[in-house]
């Protein structure tokens, strides 16, 4: 029973640092208005960055919210370098007559990947056992494999799309300026951002102004 679970046997999935082993998913591509897969292997080899974006189910209500939220930023991913991949346990059959049916949809290009045996779900650490569910998740992996983001919300709360975006733009931005870190409030190249070391202890707020 659900209810009864031994929390030691648990698996929590892949941890930020850690090499993503690559995967293939079968998605729909709502540009193409067809089926197709995507693979890990190929996003790498194309030096793109990888988003993925677990969600509970097709024909949901948060995730409508979700969905045409992502579905306004997917341009400016684009534009990064970063695909994004929504993902749940649905059939790309279901994602299909979703995408045809929900007006919250509509502008929705990117695609839709049909995690049908959990396999990619357990690997994140976002499958619920005692729902069948995904919780939302939201990974950024490299373009070498690397996961470098992991954020898990519960079914209730909606994500901020605008934050995703952030964070992919940071990680570039770090990808090629290691030496910085990037405060909470960064938003894009050109803002201030913080060289650790000796003179910055204590002193952070003065580097800001």
């Amino acid at each position: 029973m659900c209810d009864e679970l031994d929390y030691d046997d648990v698996c929590c999935g892949l941890k930020v640092g850690q090499k993503v082993p690559d995967f293939k998913i079968d998605i729909y591509d709502p540009v193409k208005k067809d089926f197709g897969e995507i693979s890990l292997e190929a996003l790498k080899n194309e030096g793109k960055w990888t988003v993925l974006v677990f969600y509970p189910a097709d024909f949901t209500f948060v995730c409508a919210t979700e969905f045409s939220a992502l579905a306004g930023l997917y341009d400016d991913f684009k534009k990064c370098g970063a695909e994004v991949i929504t993902v749940s346990t649905d059939t790309k059959f279901t994602h299909l007559a979703w995408h045809k049916d929900e007006k919250s949809l509509e502008g929705v290009k990117y695609p839709m990947g049909a995690d049908r045996n959990t396999a990619l779900s357990r690997l994140f650490g976002v499958y619920d056992e005692c729902s069948g569910l995904d919780l939302r998740g939201s990974f950024i992996i490299s373009p070498d494999g690397t996961l470098l983001n992991a954020e898990i919300n519960f079914y209730n709360l909606g994500r901020n799309m605008d934050e995703l975006l952030r964070k992919v733009k940071a990680n570039i931005y770090l990808s090629k300026h290691g030496a910085e870190a990037c405060p909470a409030k960064w938003k894009a190249e050109g803002d201030k951002t913080l060289k650790p070391g000796a003179d910055l202890v204590g002193k952070v707020a003065e580097a800001l102004k």
